[in-house]
Parts: structure tokens; sequence; C-alpha cells
């Protein structure tokens, strides 16, 4: 994936539909298309991402998804080395372990490990490597079926409906490849009655939801103010309803506005998963004030529900393909939770792919 010069098509050419435009699905497109073959990415919503998503605001962006990454894999390195503008390094003050009353236990991540970010929001990096295929991206299509072709059933075709309600269908597919989350991934395959084995392998995964807060202190700004609350920058949290906090300011390339990102715990948000955002947003206020010492009222608050957000059972191989079918499956979960993880298997799906 490090480079986008396309091999000269042959009748090898192959036409592969992904459906998802998160960094799995994009790692495994651009491969594909590297590796001479046609490739249209389906993606539900009105942006590539996925959960490396950052949300505008009128005091400047929150990276409501991913907070940062990790680099462990030497292709990911090299991959990353395309995007030199966009990566950059974030020491974070170097990330705390709180307790259950915000005090700090314990030094976080460890110090031989740097963690990046992508400027200027976490969605850049997507953005950035989806931009040679571009014109292969159909944004707000929603994938709903997968059948074979009636009049070529060596061939896929895909029910998809559009952001007006709309329902095509965008058939000539020699093989469909989900970079989705897991239950919907299982979901989609299921109801399309789609190479159970694929189904089966799948059912164990284990994904939990979170609730993420994201709060503005623009007064921060004011004369010899340079920021609220304490003097770390990121922190794990053991309280009951918190387990992350980052100063989004502090960030590199992010305006200097005051702005705290804080995601709530996988148990909370499992316990408290279909509450209004209101009442959410007002309990992780407290929570925050709680851990913080911040007690200024924010002059913005939002909240955002990830139902598939942390994996805690992971499939335990990069990726699932069904050659025989001609359909495979990748995501972070099939390692772990970590976007380092999400690139990798939709790198090793494509290479098995090809």
């Amino acid at each position: 994936m490090t480079g986008m010069k396309r091999k000269r098509a042959t009748d090898k050419t192959k036409h592969f539909a992904v459906i998802g435009a998160g960094i799995a699905g994009i790692a495994c497109a651009r491969t594909l298309v590297q590796a001479g073959h046609t490739v249209t990415v389906f993606e539900k919503s009105h942006s590539v991402g996925g959960r490396m998503s950052t949300r505008s605001s009128p005091f400047g962006g929150f990276d409501h998804g991913a907070q940062y990454f990790t680099v462990r894999d030497v292709r990911f390195a090299k991959a990353l080395e395309t995007a030199k503008g966009v990566v950059k390094a974030w020491s974070a003050n170097a990330v705390r372990v709180l307790d259950e009353h915000g005090r700090v236990t314990a030094a976080g991540l460890p110090v031989n490990e740097p963690h990046f970010v992508a400027a200027p929001g976490m969605n850049a990096l997507v953005q950035h490597w989806a931009k040679p295929i571009d014109a292969h991206i159909q944004l707000a299509s929603k994938v709903t079926l997968i059948s074979r072709d009636a009049k070529s059933p060596h061939l896929w075709q895909l029910s998809v409906n559009d952001a007006d309600g709309k329902q095509r269908i965008a058939t000539g597919f020699d093989a469909v490849l989900l970079a989705m989350p897991s239950e919907q991934a299982h979901r989609l395959l299921q109801s399309s009655k789609v190479t159970d084995p694929l189904v089966k392998a799948i059912r164990k995964v284990s994904v939990a939801p979170c609730w993420t807060l994201m709060l503005a202190f623009p007064n921060a700004m004011q004369p010899n103010m340079t920021y609220l609350g304490p003097q770390w920058n990121a922190a794990r949290s053991s309280h009951h309803r918190i387990s992350w906090l980052a100063r989004e300011s502090s960030k590199p390339g992010r305006t200097t506005v005051e702005r705290w990102t804080v995601q709530a715990s996988p148990a909370w948000s499992a316990e408290h998963l279909e509450d209004t955002p209101q009442r959410v947003q007002d309990k992780l206020i407290k929570a925050f004030s709680e851990v913080t010492g911040i007690r200024a009222t924010p002059a913005h608050a939002d909240v955002h529900r990830w139902r598939y957000a942390q994996t805690t059972l992971a499939l335990g191989k990069s990726h699932l393909w069904d050659a025989d079918a001609g359909v495979g499956v990748c995501g972070d979960w099939c390692i772990g939770h970590r976007v380092e993880d999400a690139f990798v298997s939709g790198l090793e799906l494509a290479l098995a792919v090809v």
C-alpha cells in the first residue's frame, strides 16, 4: 500500500466490492488496486474514516473515535511514510493512570512506545490514503443484501440503499469483502445466507460499546490562563463511568481552544446504551468534574454513541477469506482494537485474495 502505481490490467483482473471505508477497508482496497484489480468501495456514512473520526464544532474538532495510534508492524510503519505531513507525534505529557477519585497512580503508556495522531484530525489519515481511489468510493451507500447475480451466477450483486432512501442494485463483482464491525458483518452475511462458515466464526467475537463526551471551554483562553484543571493531557481512569480523557487542544495541529474528549467505560456504556443523549451527557459531565476538578460550565457539550467500539474477544486471526464463495471479512476486531490492527487486517485480507 506504499504506492498507487497500478499494474497493467490483464485477463486475470477482478472487480472487488469492499463494504466499509474505515482504515481496514481503505487499506484493503488500495492494496487490491495496487495489484492491478478494480475496486468499488461502499460506505454507509457521508465520509471515510470509520472510528478514526473527527467531530467539528465552533470551537475546534474532537477525535471522538480513535484517540491515537502506535506503530509495531513494519508494514504499517512503511505505509505511514506516505503520509508524513499528516502523521504527528503526540507526547500527551505521558499518559497518566488515575484512581476512582482522579488521583494519579502510575505512568500509563510505555515511554519507549511513541504514540501518534493525524492532523488536523484523526480522520485525516484515512482521507489521505483514500484520495487515490476517491473515484471508486460510493458514500452514503448502505449495503443491505449480498446475492448472486441471476444472469451471471459466478458474480455477486449488492442491494444498496442510498441517502435519499432509494434502493439500487450494484452488480458484476468477483468477490465481496466486508470491512465493518463484527456484529454488522455477521448480520449482513446471515441475512444474505452467505458462507455459513464465516457466520459461525464471527459469532464468537465480542465488541463493547462506548459513549463519548466532547466538551469545550473557550474561557480558558483568558489572559494568564492557558488551560483548566490538571497538568496532564491524557489519562486512563478507573472511575466507574470514565475510562479515558484527553485534552484535544494538546494534540499537534489542533486549535488552542481548551477541549476535552471523554470516553465512558465499556461496562457503563453497555449499561446505559439506550439512555437518551442528554441523560448520558449530564452523567458524564458530572464524572468529568469529579476526575479533573474542572467545575466550569462548558460552552459546548455533545455526546456520541459507538455501538461497536472496543474488542473484548477477538477473532484470533487477521481476517477471514472463503475463496470458494469469494467472500472475505476484515476489521480491527479480528486481532484486537488498535488502529494498526485494522490496517493489518485489511492489508492481509487483500494479500490473501491476490
